[in-house]
């Protein structure tokens, strides 16, 4: 099968559905003739025009209305928000509307909308352009979130993403961009709400999302020369969750590390605690649950403190060699 970098599976998905769906259109900041922050939209412009590829101004509560009224208006927008920071200046619309409306209205009214938001630090951007704020959309009744991890996954999840009939924030990570792997010419969806067991293991299962993902692979294959064994699973959607496949692998190991990169107190891996411990999978654990995140700090500007304030591959490399020793 053919490999595309994670970029170019967004872009895909985005063109396939544009051709396929007169009613999809991007909108967001410098995504027309620049071709977007990062790339993505390059190209997409000279070949839909300016009625469907829309450059907006900056500002953030403008792009998410706007995707919020072209959805109510029958339309299927795809927004893009610069930097997932700026989100923050968007929750009026996302969270007191979008998210309600389908509710309010008897399910007489649909909000189907993708936002796209580049998140994550390493790549030296600061405190305000480096965050991984999925929970707080995670906590919001009516919104979906979904983290792909892989070129394979954004396309098939962002192409669900589109068809779904409720407003979606899909989260990309920077550092994802340039990674490459197999992906289908021809379109394809994954459900929302499929996880899916990224490596196969005895010993211990690592839950990680977005980047994590990608790390905690390289950890396990670490740990593999050293006799240990690890599980990695990718929950790919944040919400709607695919418990199921979790507790499958936590009760098969006994052991549980979760890793993502949004700091500690109040972050997902709480939720993933929660959940296993309240399943049936807690009459397995021969250990406690154990969660590795970002600390609970602002992201550092300078690029060694950044690193160190995330879980990098020897980071969770040694939280699973001290998890599956019993250290813990």
């Amino acid at each position: 099968m053919r490999e595309l970098s994670y970029l170019e599976a967004v872009r895909e998905a985005l063109w396939q559905e544009m051709e396929r769906d007169e009613r999809v259109f991007i909108i967001g900041e410098d995504v027309g003739v620049y071709g977007g922050a990062f790339g993505v939209t390059r190209g997409m412009v000279e070949e839909f025009g300016e009625e469907r590829v829309i450059d907006t101004p900056i500002s953030e509560l403008g792009i998410a209305g706007a995707i919020t009224g072209a959805a109510l208006a029958g339309m299927r927008p795809v927004g893009e928000i610069m930097f997932m920071d700026f989100t923050t200046l968007a929750m009026e619309q996302l969270v007191n509307q979008a998210a309600k409306i389908r509710f309010m209205f008897g399910g007489k009214a649909t909000v189907p909308f993708v936002l796209r938001c580049p998140a994550g630090s390493g790549t030296g951007a600061a405190a305000q352009h480096s965050q991984s704020l999925e929970n707080w959309f995670v906590h919001v009744p009516g919104i979906k979130v979904v983290m792909p991890s892989t070129p394979f996954d954004v396309k098939g999840l962002l192409l669900a993403a589109i068809r779904d009939d409720n407003p979606v924030i899909l989260i990309e990570h920077k550092l994802l961009y340039k990674t490459k792997g197999p992906v289908p010419e021809e379109p394809y969806t994954i459900p929302l709400g499929s996880a899916e067991v990224k490596r196969e293991g005895r010993d211990l299962t690592i839950v990680a999302t977005s980047i994590m993902v990608k790390r905690s692979l390289e950890a396990a294959e670490q740990l593999a020369r050293e006799g240990i064994e690890v599980e990695v699973v990718d929950p790919r959607t944040l919400k709607p969750l695919d418990e199921e496949t979790i507790i499958r692998s936590v009760s098969k190991t006994g052991r549980v590390l979760i890793v993502h990169e949004a700091c500690k107190t109040g972050g997902y891996g709480g939720e993933l605690a929660a959940v296993i411990a309240g399943s049936e999978a807690f009459d397995y654990l021969d250990a406690p649950i154990v969660r590795l995140a970002g600390r609970d700090m602002p992201i550092p500007y300078n690029r060694t403190l950044e690193y160190h304030t995330v879980p990098q591959v020897e980071h969770i490399a040694a939280a699973a060699r001290q998890l599956a020793q019993g250290r813990v």
